[in-house]
């Protein structure tokens, strides 16, 4: 066996990031009470990822970009009868993240728009009257079990992998680096100097914070105080 450079360290720390960040959804959206400021928060840093990811997905090393992973039916055909050899994401894996991003993309962006009509509502839900923000809040909640079951999925296929192919694909997102069996093409890593790859990195996370920042309601101006009965004006001198 050889090792191969698989995942670029920007692709390993979004990774990671949305699992955590996930999961801190998750969590506080349950517990609810003062927590779901924070289950807001989360939300808006699931966008950055999910806008840093879909940039990255052009600009990337070659294992990190759509077009080296999604694939045609063919590739998938290919896949189900075994005949298919790669490293990354496999055909059917790569369906797996589509949806996987996909939806958690539905769900945040629902989450901006949504209320409780207690304590929380998002960001932009004052650009929506209050009818439409309730069925948005009512698709935030169906959107969530779709969520978990693709990610259910997700788990289940790790767990497979391991236990039936042993195949680890977890440790590869860790380190970046896979063992290649006989048969596996390795993949060309194009050079790129160290700048331009940096400078990819940072315009991707600056697009993305700019994107946060205008969900947040960065752009939004605040309404003016409303002036009580009898209340007068100051005069302008």
């Amino acid at each position: 066996m050889s090792r191969q450079r698989v995942w670029d360290l920007p692709t390993r720390l979004f990774h990671w990031s949305l699992v955590g960040a996930v999961i801190t959804a998750v969590v506080t959206g349950k517990i609810g009470g003062n927590w779901i400021e924070w289950h807001g928060r989360s939300g808006l840093f699931i966008l950055g990822l999910l806008i840093f990811r879909l940039i990255w997905g052009f600009v990337g090393s070659p294992t990190a970009r759509f077009a080296s992973f999604v694939r045609g039916p063919g590739a998938i055909k290919a896949y189900l009868k075994g005949e298919w050899r790669g490293i990354g994401h496999n055909p059917l894996g790569a369906l797996a993240v589509l949806a996987l991003l996909g939806l958690a993309a539905a769900q945040v962006v629902s989450g901006l728009f949504a209320n409780d009509d207690i304590a929380f509502a998002g960001p932009l839900a004052q650009l929506v009257s209050s009818e439409r923000s309730g069925q948005i809040t009512g698709l935030h909640v169906w959107l969530f079990n779709g969520l978990l079951a693709v990610v259910g999925l997700h788990v289940a296929a790790i767990t497979f992998y391991a236990r039936v192919k042993r195949t680890n694909l977890v440790l590869p997102m860790v380190t970046g680096y896979q063992d290649l069996s006989d048969g596996m093409p390795p993949v060309s890593h194009p050079k790129t100097s160290f700048v331009l790859r940096l400078a990819a990195f940072i315009a991707a996370s600056a697009i993305a914070s700019a994107a946060v920042y205008a969900a947040a309601g960065g752009f939004i101006d605040e309404p003016a105080p409303a002036q009580t009965v009898g209340q007068q004006a100051a005069p302008a001198w």
